[in-house]
């Protein structure tokens, strides 16, 4: 297939989607920024510029390719967040960010594609016989829980409960018993004292703000105290764009990270937030489609991974700032301002566009030989 051929191959739909979102985005970090394109709007645009590119090169690149190097990207990835650990930068009392001049690189970000990379290499060599053998899974389960320590230790919950969620998605995929993942469900509760005693005092105190919030109002309950206010107030219309109270009066922290979703709701109501969630929904809807619709193994766990992870990075944000999960920090695709994190979304939709674009290339359990 030319590089011609591929380019029309891309689903430009699902493309415009993506912009659509983007720009959503791009008007609430105006709206944080009480109507000005700095500091926050143009870095995101430019940022979006980049990643749209690197996207659309993903998505070129055969994906036989992507399968042969899928577990040297791992290591790489795996490199990198052990990293931190020695030179990362410390914010916001966490060690994630590696200095790189022009931008910060949070390492843990990258290693949520890396991973479904990895783990859609391994499970492609394998027949659904041998995902019943337990010794053939360890090493998966090791490639889950190595970059999840070391997120735990930086600390960074939520994207080491994403990476878990999105690992064992993928095992379920694959053909693994539901009775294996009964167990270890059975371990991970059975461990939950001494998992509590392994917390930070900050951690702790999240988990309990969670089942009452209004323990601490000025403490630790104030972020989402702050935040169920603004999604009241906005009701059925909303305020009105800028015109939000609790956003624009700075009740609301992270404004323009973490709890920008509240502020679209406070300012855009139901049918803004509704508006956003069904754009989203899309986006979903498309990539289980394309994954389902592959005839390779590696290319059905790779798009239902990418899938996955964007629709855990939607449940977490929305899922935090409306109280339903602890406070965790994870920002909103697309939406949220970050470098990394946009960068991450956008790599991924790459790969989902790959497998689209190779949708009809099969592909041998032994590697890169294609199958007549």
């Amino acid at each position: 297939m030319t590089l011609a051929e591929k380019l029309w191959q891309i689903n430009w739909t699902m493309v415009m989607l993506i912009v659509v979102i983007a720009c959503i985005g791009f008007v609430m970090l105006v709206s944080a920024a009480n109507g000005s394109f700095e500091p926050w709007a143009s870095r995101q645009i430019v940022r979006f510029c980049v990643g749209l590119v690197v996207m659309l090169v993903v998505a070129l690149i055969d994906i036989r390719i992507w399968l042969k190097y899928a577990y040297l990207i791992y290591a790489l990835s795996l490199g990198l967040l052990a990293a931190v650990e020695i030179i990362g930068m410390t914010g916001m009392g966490a060690q994630r960010w590696i200095d790189l001049g022009l931008f910060q690189l949070q390492p843990s970000e990258l290693l949520k594609i890396a991973l479904v990379l990895a783990l859609a290499r391994y499970f492609h060599g394998l027949t659904y016989v041998d995902t019943g053998r337990p010794t053939l899974l360890l090493t998966p389960l090791l490639m889950v829980a190595a970059p999840a320590i070391l997120m735990f230790r930086q600390p960074d919950l939520g994207t080491a409960g994403m990476l878990v969620l999105g690992g064992g998605v993928l095992f379920f995929a694959a053909g693994v018993r539901i009775w294996k993942f009964v167990l270890l469900i059975l371990a991970g509760l059975a461990s939950l004292p001494v998992a509590w005693t392994l917390l930070h005092s900050y951690q702790k105190q999240r988990i309990l703000t969670f089942f009452d919030p209004e323990r601490d109002p000025l403490g630790s309950g104030y972020h989402i105290l702050q935040s169920k206010i603004a999604l009241g107030s906005g009701n059925i219309m909303g305020k009105g764009f800028m015109a939000g109270t609790q956003s624009h009066l700075n009740f609301l922290p992270e404004k323009q990270t973490d709890f920008i979703f509240t502020m679209l709701a406070e300012e855009f109501g139901i049918v803004g937030a509704t508006g956003l969630l069904a754009l989203y929904s899309l986006l979903i809807v498309y990539g289980l489609a394309i994954s389902w619709r592959a005839r390779s193994q590696f290319a059905r766990l790779l798009g239902l991974g990418v899938t996955t992870t964007f629709f855990l990075y939607v449940f977490g944000n929305i899922a935090m700032v409306t109280g339903l999960i602890p406070v965790v920090g994870v920002p909103l695709p697309l939406i949220s301002y970050g470098g990394t994190a946009m960068l991450t979304v956008l790599i991924g939709f790459g790969f989902l566009m790959c497998v689209y674009i190779h949708r009809d290339v099969r592909i041998g359990r032994g590697g890169m030989e294609p199958v007549t």
